[in-house]
């Protein structure tokens, strides 16, 4: 049987504004789903985007983290609770099965400033090779290089900024059905 999938991905503290349809099975938010750099400001924009996300009426809600996601990565465990609490199926490197269908999840970036969950790019092929090769879909922030990833570089150049490690386990190694990210945006 197949599943109606909606995607959403950096909401940044605006996911009110969205009109989610409700005949949907699965839900999923790759990343950036609050905004503030600091631990303590982003507290209540992640806390408020879990109750909304929670009270979607849709029998199965994934959720990655994203750079912008300053208090799942500090305060890790705390969240985690939360997702519980509000029925929020939160992957950080891992992966679920929803009636046959396997996910995967991973926050991880390669480095583009000064923000969470990003690695060093020589370092990624080891994130990406622990992805299960009987992924389905596979939800990561950040997408493979040369797909929908040209934005401008810190120093102000454009480029193609995404992961050519992700592009090439994509490609060489998993036989995916879907691949789901977000990520670039320039406003």
């Amino acid at each position: 049987m197949k599943k109606k999938i909606y995607h959403i991905s950096d909401t940044h503290g605006y996911h009110d504004l969205l009109n989610v349809p409700e005949n949907i099975d699965i839900i999923i938010h790759s990343g950036d789903f609050s905004n503030s750099f600091d631990v303590y400001k982003n507290e209540p924009e992640a806390l408020a985007f879990l109750k909304w996300y929670g009270n979607l009426k849709i029998k199965y809600k994934i959720l990655i983290a994203g750079n912008h996601d300053a208090y799942t990565f500090k305060m890790s465990s705390e969240f985690k609770k939360w997702c519980k609490h509000y029925n929020i199926i939160y992957l950080d490197n891992e992966q679920v099965e929803i009636e046959g269908l396997k996910i995967y999840g991973s926050p991880n970036t390669p480095t583009f400033g000064n923000w969470y969950y990003m690695k060093n790019r020589s370092k990624l092929d080891e994130v990406w090779k622990q992805i299960p090769e009987d992924t389905d879909i596979l939800v990561v922030h950040g997408p493979p290089k040369g797909i929908l990833d040209l934005s401008y570089s810190p120093m102000g150049n454009l480029e193609f900024c995404g992961c050519t490690a992700l592009k090439n386990n994509i490609l060489n190694r998993l036989k995916l059905k879907l691949c789901l990210f977000g990520h670039i945006h320039n406003n």
